[in-house]
């Protein structure tokens, strides 16, 4: 996922820009009414002090445990921890622990595989998977071991209200592509506290695709789904209605019907810049083939109105009573209607109304992060934290219900040459059950960090 962004920014012509930020920012924000705007002001928490070990910088009081590096031993002695980590979820574990399921965005010349485990790998040749940590209330890693493996480019995925994590390929390949024994481009469940229970099976109903995230709705059990594509077609936004909806762990394989996201006279999302447009006529067309055993879905035919497509479509997260989705970016030079530098979009399922709710810009305050949100989450008491995967320096951020910026975080693990450093995107960001820590990921080199401080 990062070396693609890099390249097709290089290719338009992108740079690491500071953002602006419009929209209609309250209605992304849970929690009181006071949790997160007052005092927080431009610079959110205040200025980010460097860091003297070279990992993490984070505003005056503030702290940071390493809980898992790439390469290090598993505590569960399978292997060596793999590298690229990508999206995660916490989940409560017993007697006030967490547990943390991680992905690991792993391709086919990955260095530090998912190690293979009997019961829990897919496909022999497949290096991605997934990892699970449990923390206990003092910070402290208890186990780490493999929850998934066999799997292929594990980006992102979304909690299950149930408690499992959804992990999500984000490939199109074939068996027999690029030495796979099998398909990939599925979402596979796994169990964190159990792995065994949900074992290596993928949920094919919901389509064979570049997978990115996706979020449920807690009351209707309808699962939503991003694509991240960034050459055309671009990607579609799904839907799966389950035949057991809510049904708990393992009921996803029961199977279901998918449904592309159809917007009557937008087949582009980025032509749309204008934030509170909305659109009342939203169409959920079934998707002909979703195993795409011919033709990848998004390119498939949905008829004479034809489907809607978004360039970049990532992250995926449930709010109140609507599905909230992230385009990270849009360039004309690509074959997008319009530029822009993120947008994030609602979808109201019992109004089946689409309203445009963020727009991300380039701004002129070099002190701000750069552009491209990705993975993205609700804070506990009220706030909106966002990963960056863009060029130049790499942060957390977060936005007040002000739509005021702020950086809580930068990576300072230099990859490249002190004249030209270049820093690895983060990914991951999410919270404890209590709102205590924060947990996000380095992607490179794959590193795991617990933040905890003065939360507001």
């Amino acid at each position: 996922m990062s070396a693609t962004r890099r390249q097709i920014l290089a290719r338009t012509g992108a740079s690491a820009t500071a953002i602006a930020f419009s929209g209609a920012v309250p209605e992304l924000f849970t929690g009181t009414a006071s949790a997160a705007a007052p005092g927080l002001g431009h610079h959110g928490y205040g200025p980010l002090v460097p860091d003297p070990d070279g990992l993490l910088d984070l505003p005056k009081g503030f702290r940071y445990k390493v809980l898992s590096r790439e390469g290090d031993p598993l505590r569960s002695g399978e292997g060596t921890v793999p590298g690229n980590h990508d999206g995660m979820a916490a989940f409560a574990g017993r007697r006030g622990r967490v547990r943390l399921v991680r992905n690991h965005e792993n391709r086919d010349t990955a260095p530090l595989p998912v190690p293979a485990v009997p019961g829990l790998t897919y496909d022999p040749t497949g290096k991605g998977g997934c990892t699970t940590l449990e923390v206990d209330g003092r910070g402290h890693v208890l186990d780490e071991r493999v929850a998934l493996a066999g799997t292929a480019v594990n980006c992102a995925g979304g909690p299950t209200p149930w408690g499992t994590w959804l992990t999500c390929e984000e490939t199109e390949d074939k068996a027999g592509t690029n030495g796979y024994t099998k398909d990939h481009g599925f979402i596979f469940e796994v169990d964190g506290a159990d792995p065994r229970r949900t074992g290596a099976v993928p949920l094919t109903a919901m389509g064979r695709f570049q997978h990115e995230a996706v979020a449920i709705d807690p009351g209707s059990g309808i699962v939503y789904e991003t694509e991240d594509a960034f050459d055309k077609p671009f990607g579609l936004f799904y839907r799966f209605l389950p035949e057991k909806p809510r049904g708990g762990t393992g009921s996803l394989r029961a199977g279901g019907a998918l449904e592309a996201m159809r917007v009557p006279g937008v087949p582009d999302l980025s032509a749309v810049q204008e934030t509170g447009t909305s659109f009342d006529r939203v169409e959920w067309v079934p998707v002909p083939d979703p195993l795409a055993v011919g033709t990848p879905v998004r390119f498939q035919d949905f008829g004479p109105g034809g489907i809607t497509h978004a360039q970049k479509l990532e992250g995926c997260y449930w709010g109140g009573r609507s599905v909230y989705f992230v385009s990270s970016f849009a360039r004309r030079a690509a074959g997008s209607a319009a530029d822009h530098f993120g947008q994030v979009w609602k979808y109201e399922p019992h109004r089946r109304r689409l309203t445009l709710v963020i727009v991300f810009g380039p701004g002129t305050d070099v002190q701000l992060p750069g552009e491209s949100p990705d993975n993205i989450c609700l804070a506990p008491g009220g706030g909106l934290m966002v990963c960056e995967d863009g060029g130049g320096a790499q942060h957390v951020y977060g936005v007040t219900r002000k739509g005021e910026v702020y950086a809580l975080a930068r990576n300072a693990q230099s990859l490249g040459a002190p004249e030209e450093p270049e820093w690895g995107e983060f990914a991951g960001v999410t919270f404890a059950p209590d709102g205590a820590t924060m947990y996000v990921n380095c992607y490179t080199p794959g590193t795991t960090f617990a933040v905890t401080g003065p939360w507001r």
